[in-house]
């Protein structure tokens, strides 16, 4: 077929062709191309967070910022109608033992299984005791100071203990955070044991802080023994037993070392309900988060617990908060900030990818 070029000019229009390939097979460059849209991900490649960081955020919103709040209600408790310690755990107690309806209906044994039910009770004792010595610690010593000697030297201990256990180790941030959690305490506590002279009051303050320190020591070991349990139904059993042996030890002692008294208005008693639904509050949530983190991460979170208190002393119980307070609580959040971000990861494809978030 003639197409009215010359031999030369078709000779090069052929020439073209094959160096650059037939125009069929070219793409229309004078024709925008569609955007590229990267295919959906799928499922199991998105990014979740890992068990490490659901038991930190757990810790922090279920387990510390409840517990702020129990010593504001115990103060309000002990001024409005003398209302002892041991009233406030008994009460505490009473919230946990519908637990055994749960029980029951899983058709598991209230007590646990044979083989480790000395552990579990053991886990309930300790948890009786830390209770108990925070109750009584928070009405002879301001509200804060008491959650930060019992939160701080709880930490100290769980990272001494889990690494002699466990041999389980930290990095260099998490020991950052946890030296930061102990500056914190050392800043806020350090000028009130300073001035502590001889004298009746005085001798009650200090007691109130050996009883916040030995407190934070029976929360450490209550942890690791908590740690150590696995079996099914492993934390509604130990919130029963908690219950139970809080009971079986309070009510006598109640009777022997302090004077039962019956709160008389509306105040005392929804200040009592409010401390037994944020306690079983805290303490499932503390429970689920430390089989999830490090204990002592867990227990620098739950430093939250002290910021909270000292706002509510100096808000509504307007109680003096010293220029110390504010700054150890300051270096405390950014300790529990260094830990969080240090901590926070995502699983993708089964698998854990660290993202560092400082």
């Amino acid at each position: 077929m003639y197409d009215g070029l010359r031999p030369a000019d078709r000779a090069q229009r052929n020439a073209r062709r094959r160096a650059t390939g037939r125009a069929g097979n070219l793409p229309d460059i004078t024709q925008p191309s569609p955007a590229s849209t990267p295919p959906n991900l799928p499922s199991n490649q998105r990014c979740w967070p890992s068990d490490a960081t659901k038991g930190l955020l757990v810790a922090l919103l279920g387990g510390g910022l409840p517990a702020g709040f129990i010593g504001l209600f115990s103060r309000v408790a002990y001024q409005a109608s003398r209302l002892p310690s041991l009233e406030l755990l008994i009460s505490q107690c009473l919230f946990h033992l519908p637990i055994a309806l749960l029980l029951k209906l899983r058709g598991d044994p209230l007590l646990g299984p044979p083989d480790v039910r000395g552990w579990a009770f053991l886990h309930a004792l300790l948890n009786v005791l830390s209770i108990g010595c925070a109750y009584t610690a928070v009405q002879v010593v301001p509200a804060g100071n008491a959650a930060t000697v019992r939160k701080g030297s709880s930490t100290v201990y769980s990272a001494l203990l889990t690494l002699c256990l466990e041999s389980q180790g930290l990095s260099g941030y998490d020991w950052c955070g946890l030296l930061g959690s102990t500056l914190g305490l050392i800043i806020i506590v350090g000028p009130g044991l300073g001035t502590l002279q001889e004298g009746t009051t005085d001798l009650y303050t200090a007691l109130g802080y050996v009883l916040a320190f030995l407190g934070g020591l029976a929360l450490s070991l209550r942890l690791q023994v908590y740690r150590s349990l696995n079996f099914p139904s492993c934390l509604p059993t130990v919130a029963f037993l908690f219950g139970l042996v809080g009971l079986l030890g309070s009510v006598p002692g109640l009777f022997l070392l302090q004077t039962p008294v019956l709160p008389n208005d509306p105040l005392s008693w929804s200040c009592v309900g409010a401390v037994g639904i944020l306690a079983l509050v805290s303490f499932v949530c503390v429970s689920y988060a430390v089989t999830k983190a490090h204990p002592a991460l867990v227990c620098a979170v739950l430093h939250s617990e002290v910021v909270v208190a000292l706002m509510l002393q100096y808000y509504v119980l307007y109680e003096t908060v010293a220029p110390s307070d504010i700054m150890g609580a300051g270096v405390m959040l950014g300790s529990i900030a260094i830990i969080t971000a240090q901590n926070l990861s995502c699983k993708r494809e089964g698998q854990v990818e660290e993202c560092h978030q400082t």
